[in-house]
C-alpha cells in the first residue's frame, strides 16, 4: 500500500538510536543538547529548546507568552488541530483568517481587515499564528511588517517547512517570526519519531520555554540564590513534563544529516506530479510564488470534484482499492464541533478554506518513494482524469 507521506529509515538511524540507548543517560543527556546545537545551526536561530511535540511547542510558547483569558490569537483554519487548540491551553481565545486560495496560507488582507476590526471593537491581538502550509512559505515581509504595525506578536508554525525557502534563505523562519516551532512527526521532513522544537532569537523567551518543559524546576544559581546540596532545586512556576528522549535526539541528528537529500527527493516528486497534472482542466497543482522555494512536506491536489463524475469519498474508496492511500489537509478547524459550540463558528465564515477542503486531496509524497511507485500514482490519477 502506498500511503501520502512515510519515515525514510536507514541502518545510520537505526545505530545511532542503539548507540544512545548504550549509554548511561537516555534522558536529559548529552544528544539533546547536541541536536539543539545542530537544528539552531542548520535553521539560523540563535537558540533551540527541544521538546516532545509540535503540540508541545506551541502550548510553552503560550505560557513563556503568558497568553489568558481576553488574549486573541489568530491563525489559519487549514492547518492541524494544535495550531488552534495550543491558545485554549492558555485559556486564550482562538480566532481565524481566511486563506490565500492561491498560496493556501493566511491572506494577508484579510488578516489586516481582522485585526482592524478587533481595534474598532477597542481589542488588540495578541498575537498571530502563520502557518507554512505544506512547505509553502508564508509572504514573511508582509506577515513581519503588520506584526511591527499592530504591535502582536508573530509565530511561524514552521513544522510542515523545514527546509523551505523565502526569498533564497531557508534561515528566514527566525529573521521574520518572533517564535518558531517544528515537529519532528515520521511524516515530517526529518524524523525524532515524536519531538519537535521551539527556534527563536530571544534569550529570555528561550530560558522559560526551557524552565516550562522539565516541570518548571531549576537549578540556576541566579534564580535560587544559596544552593543547599547538589539535590537542590527549586520551582517557582508550574510547567510541564515536555523533554524528549536522548535516543529520539540521536535520530533527530543522523536524520537531519539527510535533510538536504530528502527535499531534493520531494521537489523531484513534485516536479514529476507538476508536469503530469499541470494541463489537465479538473486538477490544479500547488502554486509556488516567485519568493517561495516549497519543500513540500505535503503534495495538496486540488481536484474540482463537482466537474466529474465521482464524489470526493467514492474516489478515496478506489484509490484504496488500488493501494493508494490518499489523505485531505485538513478539515476546518472552523467547522469542528468544539469550535462551533464554543465560539459559534458557522459553515461559510471562511468559504476559500472550506472551498480547499471540499476539492484537496493529499497525494504520495515521501524521499522513499520510488519512481515505479510514482509512475503507477500518476497513471492512475490520468486514467481517471482522462476518461
Amino acid at each position: 500500500m502506498i500511503s501520502y507521506g512515510k519515515q525514510t529509515i536507514d541502518s545510520d538511524d537505526i545505530k545511532a538510536v542503539v548507540d544512545a540507548l548504550e549509554n548511561d543517560l537516555i534522558t536529559q543527556g548529552p544528544a539533546v543538547e547536541r541536536f539543539e546545537t545542530e537544528i539552531a545551526s542548520y535553521f539560523g536561530s540563535k537558540y533551540c529548546s527541544a521538546v516532545s511535540s509540535g503540540t508541545a511547542a506551541l502550548h510553552l510558547i503560550g505560557k513563556a507568552l503568558d497568553w489568558g483569558s481576553g488574549d486573541i490569537i489568530l491563525t489559519s483554519p487549514i492547518t492541524f488541530l494544535a495550531s488552534a487548540n495550543s491558545i485554549l491551553y492558555s485559556e486564550a481565545t482562538p480566532d481565524f483568517v481566511d486563506i490565500n486560495p492561491l498560496t493556501y496560507n493566511l491572506d494577508i488582507n484579510q488578516l489586516e481587515e481582522k485585526v482592524n476590526f478587533y481595534r474598532r471593537e477597542g481589542k488588540q491581538i495578541k498575537a498571530v499564528i502563520a502557518v507554512d502550509y505544506a512547505g509553502n512559505p508564508c509572504d514573511w515581509e508582509s506577515l513581519r511588517y503588520l506584526a511591527d504595525k499592530y504591535d502582536f506578536v508573530l509565530i511561524n508554525d514552521n513544522c510542515h517547512s523545514m527546509g523551505s525557502e523565502y526569498l533564497g534563505e531557508k534561515e528566514y523562519a527566525v529573521k521574520y517570526a518572533d517564535l518558531v516551532t517544528q515537529s519532528y512527526h515520521p511524516v515530517k521532513h526529518f524524523t525524532t519519531g515524536e519531538g519537535g522544537s521551539v527556534l527563536t532569537n530571544n534569550k529570555a523567551l528561550d530560558q522559560r520555554i526551557k524552565l516550562l518543559r522539565s516541570h518548571g524546576m531549576t537549578k540556576e544559581k541566579n534564580i535560587i540564590g544559596d544552593n543547599k546540596g547538589p539535590w537542590y532545586y527549586e520551582m517557582h512556576e508550574v510547567g510541564f513534563n515536555y523533554r524528549i528522549t536522548d535516543f529520539q535526539c540521536a535520530l533527530g541528528l543522523s536524520q537531519l544529516i539527510k535533510l538536504d537529500n530528502f527535499l531534493n527527493s520531494r521537489r523531484e516528486i513534485a516536479k514529476s506530479y507538476n508536469a503530469a497534472f499541470n494541463d489537465k482542466k479538473n486538477l490544479k497543482v500547488p502554486f509556488v510564488p516567485h519568493y517561495s522555494k516549497h519543500s513540500y512536506h505535503l503534495y495538496p491536489l486540488n481536484i474540482d470534484f463537482k466537474s466529474i463524475s465521482v464524489d470526493k469519498i467514492s474516489f478515496f474508496r478506489k484509490m484504496k482499492n488500488n493501494g493508494i492511500l490518499l489523505q485531505v489537509h485538513y478539515i476546518p478547524i472552523h467547522l469542528q464541533p468544539y469550535y462551533k459550540k464554543s465560539f459559534g463558528f458557522r459553515k461559510g465564515d471562511y468559504p476559500n478554506a472550506e472551498s480547499f477542503y471540499e476539492n484537496e486531496v493529499s497525494i504520495p509524497i515521501y524521499p522513499s518513494l520510488k519512481k515505479t511507485e510514482q509512475k503507477y500514482v500518476i497513471d492512475l490519477f490520468l486514467k481517471e482524469f482522462d476518461e
